[in-house]
C-alpha cells in the first residue's frame, strides 16, 4: 500500500505512476517549462539555465517525458511536494496540483491577475510589473477600415487603411503558390503568412495574420494593435516601414514596404541559389541591425523577437528590423524589466530571463548574440540533425576547445580576416552571457561592431594594395 502524500513528502519519493500522471498534464503545451523557470536555488538564483532547458526539450524528440526527467533531477535536492504544489498553483496548474494534494487545493486561494495594470517600481532597479497586457493594448483602439476616408491618401497617422477586399485583389486572392512558381506567397512571418502585392505602382508585402493553437483571436488582435502603435511612433532607416493595414475582414492584415532580398536567415542559407554574403556585407548588416536596435532601446522599447528571420534586406542589402507584434514599452517610459505572464518569442534566441517571462533590453542583446553567431558561421540557429542542435551551444564547444573558431566560420566567405572574426566572436560571447548584468548594452554593441566594420574595411584596402 502506497504512503499518503503530504506537503512534506519528498518529490523523489513519488512513485512512477504518480509522476506519469503529472507528466500527462504538464508535457502537453510545454507546461513543464513554467515549473522549470520557477525553481530556484537556496540563494535565490534560478536552478536551471537555458542550456538545461534545451536538454530537457531534446527528450521530447527521443520519446521521453521532460516533466519526469525534470522532477527526477529536482528531486535530488530534497524538494518537497508542498514546494511543487506552490509552483503549480502560482501558474494556475490546479489539475496536476490536485493530483498531489487534493484537500489543500480545494481551499487554497488562487491569486487572480485581473487588475488592469499594477506597477511596483523599485528605487534600485526600476522594475515594472505588468499584470495584464490586454488592458495595456486596448488603450489604443483601432480605426475601422469600413469607415476609411479613402485609399488613395494616407490617414493622419501616415498609414493607408485598406479594405480586406482591396488586399485580396492586390495579392491575387492571396495566391498560396510561392513567388518562385508565379504565385504571391513570400513566406511565413510572426503570426501569419506574407504575400507579395502591388500598391500605387510599388511592390508591397502583405502579412495576413492567422490564429494559432496557442494564440486566441483576442491575443492576435493585441499583436496586430501593438505592431501598428509601435510603427506609428518609431521611424528609423533600420526599421521596416509600414504602409498600412486592414481590420475589416476575417483576418487582420499589415502592409509593409517590400524587401527584395528577403531575410538575413535566407541569405545566409543562400536560399534560392542566391550568392553567399561577403564578410564586409555581413559586418555592415550587423552594424545596421545594431543601429535599429539601439533606436528601439533609446526610445524605451524591447523588441522581444530579434532573430535573423526578422532582419529583412532591401535591394541594397541594407537591414530592416521587422515583426513588432511582441514589442513592449515600459509604462514608465524607462528601459526597465517588465514581467509578463505569457512567455513569447523564439526559443533558439531566448535569454534565460526571457524564459521566466521577464522583458528587458538585455534580452534583445542575448538574441542578437545568436544572430552574430549566424553571421559568423552561416548556420541556422537550430538544426535537429546537428549536434549540438542549438547554435548557441557551439559557442561553448569553441570555448572548451572542442572545435576551433576557424572550423566554425562560414567557408563560403572569402574576404574575412581572422582578427575581425575574433572581435565579432568575442562580442557574441559577451552578448550571450547567462547573467544579463554582464552583457553589454546596445550602444556598446554598436560601437564594437562599427570597430569590426572599420578594421575589416582597412584590412580589405591593405589586401588590395598588396595585389
Amino acid at each position: 500500500m502506497s504512503k499518503e502524500i503530504t506537503s512534506a513528502t519528498f518529490v523523489r519519493s513519488l512513485n512512477h505512476g504518480k509522476l506519469r500522471q503529472l507528466s500527462d498534464f504538464l508535457d502537453p503545451q510545454d507546461c513543464w517549462k513554467k515549473v522549470l523557470v520557477d525553481i530556484h536555488k537556496p540563494n535565490g538564483e534560478p536552478r536551471y539555465t537555458q542550456l538545461h532547458l534545451r536538454r530537457f526539450e531534446r527528450l521530447v524528440s527521443m520519446g521521453n517525458s521532460p516533466t519526469m526527467e525534470l522532477l527526477h533531477d529536482w528531486g535530488t535536492t530534497n524538494c518537497t511536494v508542498g514546494e511543487l504544489v506552490d509552483i503549480l498553483c502560482r501558474h494556475h496548474l490546479l489539475a496536476p496540483a490536485s493530483l498531489l494534494l487534493p484537500d489543500i487545493i480545494k481551499v487554497k486561494p488562487v491569486v487572480q491577475h485581473d487588475a488592469p495594470v499594477q506597477q511596483a517600481v523599485s528605487q534600485s532597479n526600476q522594475v515594472t510589473l505588468v499584470i495584464d497586457q490586454k488592458e495595456q493594448a486596448s488603450e489604443c483602439p483601432l480605426p475601422d477600415s469600413t469607415t476609411e476616408p479613402g485609399e488613395e491618401e494616407p490617414d493622419d497617422t501616415g498609414f493607408y487603411i485598406f479594405s480586406y477586399d482591396r488586399l485580396t485583389k492586390m495579392t491575387s486572392n492571396f495566391d498560396e503558390r510561392p513567388t518562385s512558381e508565379g504565385g504571391q506567397r513570400l513566406g511565413e512571418g510572426g503570426f501569419g503568412v506574407v504575400y507579395k502585392g502591388c500598391f500605387n505602382g510599388k511592390q508591397v508585402a502583405v502579412k495576413k495574420l492567422n490564429c494559432m493553437d496557442d494564440i486566441s483571436p483576442q491575443e492576435l488582435k493585441i499583436q496586430f494593435n501593438q505592431e501598428i502603435q509601435t510603427l506609428k511612433m518609431l521611424k528609423h532607416v533600420n526599421l521596416v516601414e509600414m504602409v498600412g493595414f486592414s481590420s475589416d475582414g476575417d483576418h487582420p492584415c499589415l502592409v509593409y514596404e517590400y524587401m527584395s532580398n528577403g531575410s538575413l536567415l535566407d541569405r545566409l542559407a543562400c536560399l534560392g541559389g542566391s550568392p553567399p554574403l561577403s564578410w564586409s556585407r555581413r559586418c555592415a548588416i550587423a552594424v545596421g541591425t545594431a543601429r535599429g536596435l539601439e533606436y528601439l532601446h533609446v526610445n524605451h522599447h524591447v523588441h522581444r523577437d530579434i532573430k535573423s528571420g526578422n532582419i529583412l534586406l532591401d535591394e541594397a542589402s541594407e537591414p530592416r528590423i521587422s515583426d513588432f507584434g511582441l514589442t513592449r514599452a515600459s509604462a514608465k517610459r524607462t528601459s526597465s524589466t517588465v514581467l509578463t505572464e505569457k512567455i513569447m518569442g523564439t526559443t533558439a534566441y531566448m535569454a534565460p530571463e526571457a524564459l521566466r517571462g521577464e522583458i528587458t533590453p538585455k534580452s534583445d542583446i542575448f538574441s542578437f548574440g545568436v544572430v552574430l553567431l549566424e553571421v559568423l558561421s552561416g548556420l541556422p540557429p537550430v538544426d535537429n540533425n546537428r549536434e549540438p542542435q542549438f547554435l548557441m551551444e557551439m559557442k561553448d564547444e569553441i570555448e572548451d576547445e572542442e572545435i576551433t573558431l576557424e572550423d566554425f566560420v562560414d567557408k563560403k566567405m572569402e574576404d574575412c580576416e581572422q582578427p575581425a572574426v575574433e572581435k565579432m566572436f568575442s562580442l557574441a560571447q559577451h552578448c550571450l552571457n547567462e547573467r544579463r548584468g554582464r552583457r553589454p548594452d546596445i550602444r556598446q554593441v554598436m560601437n564594437r561592431l562599427e570597430d569590426v566594420l572599420t578594421s575589416s574595411s582597412l584590412e580589405q584596402l591593405n589586401s588590395e594594395s598588396r595585389v
